[in-house]
């Protein structure tokens, strides 16, 4: 087989390996081109030498091209896979930074919430501008493939208004599987069949079977508890397990922000989290170990080449959707995972016009959701929430009305636990200034803007959040992976 694979973003160098080595791990899938696209010259040139590395030391006819002209790396290409993050890390630490001043303390902030709903703001004037050169350069039946958040509005930015042929795709699925495999004392995931729906981030585990026997909430909740580390880690999430009576996909410090229960007060952030790794509830987790994995990668670069002279394992490829699905379009071979697609029906009690993450079969017919699933009503009331939130998120971002992005972050139910009306449209204003540079679409709403933080009486805080972490030095990072390499 030969067809083109555009990787936007592809300076994301680990996540662009790690796809790149999944898709060779197909053997039809050899003598494809990939071409590479980012805004980093740099970045570009680092992971192009990277992959020219896999493909020699691997033997392998794959042609690897790298240019910042997107639409020349568009031109023809079968496949789009986005891995965008518009404004890096600098726009991202805004988005923690200033909603810590109004008291609203993020783990994560990129999929909803205030720091989700610019990312978002951010994200989608350039979504159009990669769908309008799909449309215009790229194959007549090109698909695209979403991997950058916030996951949901994105891809419902795509579909709706770029006209393309997108899915949204993300691991948050296969990681609560395999825990829930693990807790239930399963030899391999493999052991475990599941049907989880619901809407990226907020994916809901709604039937369960180990070997073919069904699994209760009253067992589950039992496995976990007694789990040494999950019990631990997971104390968000086992209490929602809990009350819900089924288990979310979401990491513990993730699920926290979109609840509006767990981090509206500092005493209660402290409860529910766990400072063992980042993902579990630290304020800002995801922006530190962003900065700490770039600035390794950046120092430990010679390492990263070496490691690409090792010929790909097949056995090693990864859980990640995007080479399962181009395998089953072009070789037929069935494949079945959980996407995001506009629902359509697919989940009877959320609207159709949401973006929803469910499964699907794939094969050359395409992406093939089942359809019929009913959520519990509790699951479904929390996913209506940020639906809301996401579906004014996503027309603010296409219209530039600031007023209508200050009602969606209004309506953001964590947003809404901690801050007045007043401290969010002063925020709302505070983040659209500093990123005005991301925001083309409010250009004309910016001198407005500064006018009002020029006369307002809101007060505000500088505040580092009930549970930060500073960024680790090379050196600390390098004494706790030697340290992690004894232990073992």
């Amino acid at each position: 087989m030969s067809f083109k694979i555009a990787i936007i973003g592809a300076g994301s160098v680990g996540f662009t390996k790690k796809l790149f080595t999944d898709i060779l791990c197909v053997p039809e899938f050899k003598d494809i081109e990939f071409a590479l696209t980012d805004v980093s010259e740099h970045n570009l040139a680092m992971i192009k030498a990277i992959l020219d590395r896999i493909v020699e030391a691997n033997n392998l006819p794959t042609r690897v091209t790298a240019t910042t002209d997107r639409r020349k790396a568009l031109e023809g290409a079968r496949y789009i896979i986005s891995c965008v993050r518009v404004g890096g890390l600098e726009a991202y630490a805004d988005d923690i930074r200033i909603p810590l001043k109004y008291g609203i303390d993020q783990c994560v902030g990129d999929t909803i919430c205030a720091g989700g709903i610019l990312y978002g703001q951010r994200n989608i004037p350039v979504i159009l501008d990669f769908c309008k050169d799909i449309r215009e350069v790229a194959d007549t039946n090109a698909k695209f493939l979403n991997y950058a958040n916030p996951m949901a509005m994105n891809t419902w930015a795509a579909i709706e208004y770029g006209k393309v042929d997108t899915v949204g795709l993300c691991h948050g699925v296969q990681h609560g599987a395999e825990q829930i495999a693990e807790v239930l004392g399963a030899k391999s995931p493999r052991e475990l069949d599941y049907v989880c729906s619901g809407i990226n981030h907020q994916t809901w585990f709604i039937d369960l079977r180990l070997n073919g026997r069904k699994i209760d909430r009253d067992e589950l909740i039992a496995a976990f508890e007694a789990h040494p580390v999950y019990s631990q880690q997971e104390k968000l999430r086992i209490d929602v397990l809990k009350r819900f009576g089924v288990y979310s996909t979401e990491s513990n410090g993730h699920l926290s922000e979109y609840l509006p229960w767990y981090r509206k007060r500092p005493d209660e952030i402290t409860r529910w989290i766990d400072m063992s790794d980042w993902i579990h509830g630290e304020t800002g987790g995801y922006l530190r170990y962003s900065t700490e994995t770039r600035n390794w990668f950046e120092t430990e670069y010679p390492q990263f080449l070496e490691a690409a002279s090792k010929p790909i394992d097949a056995s090693r490829r990864s859980n990640e959707h995007a080479s399962h699905i181009l395998e089953a379009l072009e070789t037929n071979r069935v494949y079945r995972g959980h996407f995001n697609v506009r629902n359509d029906g697919v989940i009877t009690n959320l609207p159709r016009d949401a973006i929803i993450e469910s499964p699907g079969f794939v094969d050359r017919f395409g992406i093939n959701m089942a359809a019929g699933i009913t959520l519990p009503e509790a699951c479904a009331a929390t996913c209506m929430a940020s639906i809301n939130v996401q579906r004014m998120s996503v027309h603010a971002a296409i219209s530039g009305d600031i007023d209508l992005l200050k009602l969606a972050v209004l309506h953001d139910p964590l947003v809404g636990a901690v801050s007045t009306p007043e401290e969010v449209w002063q925020m709302v204003d505070e983040m659209v200034v500093a990123q005005a540079q991301w925001l083309p679409q409010y250009a004309h709403a910016v001198p407005a803007a500064k006018e009002r933080l020029s006369k307002s009486t809101v007060k505000t805080r500088e505040w580092a959040g009930a549970a930060r972490r500073s960024v680790r030095s090379i050196e600390e990072l390098r004494a706790e992976k030697a340290a992690l390499k004894q232990a073992v």
